[in-house]
């Protein structure tokens, strides 16, 4: 068995007004996170996401 793709959803709660700010957090997330940097080049990543403003 080999890993090629790693699909993740995000379910995010956030308040009322932060929408920009969390759409540019996310925009960015993988070139922040340790992970996504390993597996760059050998395994395909797909982010998803859901934001529910309170």
């Amino acid at each position: 068995m080999k890993v090629t793709r790693i699909r993740c959803r995000y379910h995010l709660r956030i308040p009322a007004g932060k929408r920009p700010e969390a759409e540019r957090a996310l925009a960015v997330f993988e070139r922040g996170c340790p992970m996504a940097q390993t597996l760059k080049g050998c395994v395909q990543i797909e982010h998803e996401w859901e934001i529910l403003e309170e």
